[in-house]
């Protein structure tokens, strides 16, 4: 009873190890992601290759057919027309980078995956939701390709519905990861307010429009266009002719550029709000130490998002500070589950919840 009671632990820390490193791992693939769109190298590769694309170019021939598929489509010609060799291996490498990434998590969460299968070492519940985020996880490798795909032929650029559902799925991708880790924590049950859990709740919906909206800003490239604040196109709200001059109206909320980034910037404040609300009410209502400090970091988190989006329009969206935006949301929306998680009702999930002998021990 003693090796079993040992084994079962020694499951459940090397499936808590796991899923922190397919988090770590994912964060990482959409900071080099939003790298690439920076870079403008997102459509170096236009060729969809799951495992041949593993290996890079090694010749010079083989660098020169890459180049020479690059310059059929409309982004050399009407952007970079005339590059250089030296040039296409910078953006080349950008992209390849972020498939290789893909690919490296794939193997990174399958074969532990399989191997805990294997060992007995996840209950039912835990099985379920691991074969969900896998599903998730091989959706999004289709959904990179259909976006790449958006800008080989009529456009110099992907399209930002896709590249914003691309990123959209990654974060839910990696807020799936960050929940399923939290559940397999020991922790009392808790005993928040309905209402704090509901603000948790909303504070993680926002986040995810948030993100979605950022996702827009970028694709359009809204982020170097309207750069003052408070003020935006000369006023704190832009008049109602320039936000919908689009018809039908709801396409401006997607393609128009000014649009776009003010419903950014509303969003923001709306989640700063709820943020602010959220950790007072959390106060107020002696909700406990930890989910006090949670609402408190998450709030902290927020505004400092907030702060670092304003530096970043005002300069006009710089890469450092542009990706330093971005690795802030992902801290942020890591807050925002960890915060939903100490609210919930339901007590841990652990790995294994019987005891289960390994297939290879069944006779």
């Amino acid at each position: 009873m003693t090796d079993i009671s040992t084994s079962q632990t020694s499951h459940h820390r090397a499936v808590r190890w796991w899923l922190v490193s397919i988090a770590a791992l994912i964060a990482i693939m959409v900071l080099v992601g939003g790298a690439t769109r920076l870079t403008e190298a997102g459509l170096s590769i236009v060729e969809w290759k799951p495992v041949t694309g593993t290996l890079p170019p090694f010749s010079q021939e083989q660098w020169t057919q890459a180049f020479e598929a690059y310059k059929t489509i409309p982004q050399y010609r009407e952007l970079n027309a005339g590059m250089s060799l030296a040039e296409f291996k910078t953006i080349f490498w950008w992209e390849w980078s972020h498939r290789q990434l893909g690919r490296v998590i794939g193997v990174a969460y399958l074969l532990p995956f399989l191997w805990f299968l294997w060992r007995g070492a996840l209950s039912a519940e835990l099985r379920r939701r691991l074969w969900l985020i896998f599903g998730l996880g091989a959706l999004q490798g289709a959904v990179g390709w259909w976006m790449v795909a958006s800008g080989l032929s009529q456009r110099v650029e992907v399209s930002q519905y896709r590249l914003a559902t691309h990123l959209a799925l990654a974060l839910l991708i990696f807020a799936a990861v960050v929940w399923t880790l939290r559940r397999l924590a020991d922790r009392p049950r808790s005993t928040a307010s309905s209402r704090l859990r509901i603000t948790g709740v909303a504070l993680v919906v926002v986040t995810f429009v948030q993100l979605y909206f950022g996702a827009l800003v970028a694709g359009l490239r809204a982020g170097r266009i309207y750069n003052t604040w408070p003020d935006i196109d000369g006023a704190l709200i832009p008049s109602v002719a320039r936000l919908f001059f689009e018809a039908p109206w709801w396409r401006n909320l997607f393609d128009n550029a000014l649009t776009v980034q003010f419903e950014h910037r509303m969003t923001a404040y709306l989640l700063l709000t709820i943020a602010l609300l959220h950790a007072l009410d959390t106060v107020g209502s002696r909700a406990g130490a930890a989910a006090v400090n949670g609402a408190l970091w998450l709030a902290a988190g927020i505004a400092l998002q907030a702060t670092l989006g304003i530096l970043t329009l005002l300069n006009q969206a710089p890469t450092p500070l542009a990706l330093a935006h971005q690795a802030v949301a992902i801290a942020v929306l890591t807050l925002a589950v960890f915060q939903v998680d100490r609210l919930a009702p339901r007590r841990s999930e652990q790995p294994q919840q019987k005891l289960a002998l390994p297939a290879a021990q069944i006779s």
